[in-house]
């Protein structure tokens, strides 16, 4: 592992906003539109002068920022040096490409979806497309940790991987790579020598103040990581799930970020249209996955919520609880709410105290 700085006349953090800009690439879910992720309490961290980070990227990832015609398809690429544990962490997030993150030194608390690991210096980390994470519980310690994000153009979980044509891997070597990181479910691995090397010599190409040839190197050792990639994930004979992009994929995410949007009021077509399917072929997918039809999973969903929020918070009217749960009659949903749990919502509150 090279052990040397790469931080004297590298790049740093410049001026960059939290807010999204018009042009970033967005994830369309439920009712919301998510950006990709802005990195702020790093760059906040970088701006005190609590970490140190080289770092390339576009769009409103923080770092120096890239060409316009730089690596097209390359979102960020860098690296960040904390000495000292550190009072943030990077939250749940989503990136709009594929992740890949490499800890050169020291630990970190790492999570997706519902999983967590305490990850030790040799091992990377592969996130797909919009794939939840977090770094930290919730701040991060010492560490020097690389990254790089790759945006393969995908926006729902079933759309074909596109990679950027500079990709120097052969059209078999690309398509077994994407089978192997869009269909396994372990976002951890091993690194191996190769993939530290190449880390290493991705952050002294960052740091390089003369950039006439950053393109030309950026391309090559890009290239030369998703290579390392591939023979590392053929070397531990990875599982692979096709479901995971599949358009029932698409469904059962949907569902499990149901309860975030519960004030809306959802149509069966809506849910529909929202993963890009047929009513009939929702319904039927949503059956298989809850053993329930779509309007009966959103109405547990609401009646589940209005119950909470009868208990929890006293001074809600029953018809501002109604709204909350995506009713716009009082009227409805007391209806609903006696029918679902046999008492009134007034009844409800009064007989089962709040825990």
């Amino acid at each position: 592992m090279a052990s040397g700085s790469v931080f004297q006349d590298s790049p740093t953090v410049n001026s960059v906003s939290s807010a999204a800009t018009i042009g970033d690439p967005t994830f369309r879910d439920l009712n919301d539109i998510y950006y990709a992720d802005t990195c702020e309490p790093l760059t906040e961290a970088v701006r005190s002068g609590a970490i140190q980070m080289s770092a390339l990227a576009r769009g409103h990832y923080p770092g120096q920022p890239l060409r316009p015609n730089e690596v097209p398809g390359l979102r960020t690429v860098g690296l960040w040096d904390a000495s000292q544990q550190q009072d943030w962490g990077l939250d749940w997030h989503r990136n709009e490409g594929i992740e890949i993150t490499y800890l050169a030194r020291g630990s970190l608390d790492f999570a997706v979806d519902d999983r967590e690991w305490q990850l030790q210096s040799g091992q990377v980390t592969i996130t797909r497309p919009w794939q939840r994470h977090r770094v930290g519980k919730p701040n991060v310690g010492p560490s020097r940790l690389h990254w790089c994000i790759i945006d393969v153009d995908v926006r729902r979980p079933n759309q074909q991987w596109i990679w950027p044509d500079w990709v120097a891997l052969s059209n078999d070597d690309r398509q077994r790579l994407t089978e192997l990181l869009k269909h396994n479910e372990h976002p951890v691995w091993p690194a191996g020598r190769d993939m530290d090397d190449t880390f290493e010599a991705m952050a002294a190409c960052v740091s390089r103040p003369d950039t006439r040839t950053r393109d030309s190197r950026l391309r090559q050792l890009v290239s030369r990581l998703l290579l390392d990639v591939l023979e590392a994930l053929e070397k531990q004979r990875v599982v692979l799930d096709e479901k995971l992009s599949s358009a029932r994929r698409s469904v059962q995410l949907f569902l499990a970020d149901l309860d975030n949007y519960l004030d809306h009021g959802w149509t069966l077509t809506e849910m529909a249209e929202s993963c890009e399917l047929g009513r009939t072929r929702f319904a039927q997918y949503c059956q298989e996955i809850t053993n329930m039809s779509p309007t009966e999973y959103l109405t547990s969903l609401r009646m589940q919520r209005a119950a909470e929020l009868l208990l929890r918070e006293p001074d809600l009217s029953i018809t501002d609880v109604a709204f909350k749960c995506g009713y716009d009659s009082s009227q409805y949903f007391s209806a609903a709410f006696s029918k679902y749990h046999r008492l009134s919502p007034r009844a409800y509150r009064t007989a089962r105290p709040a825990d």
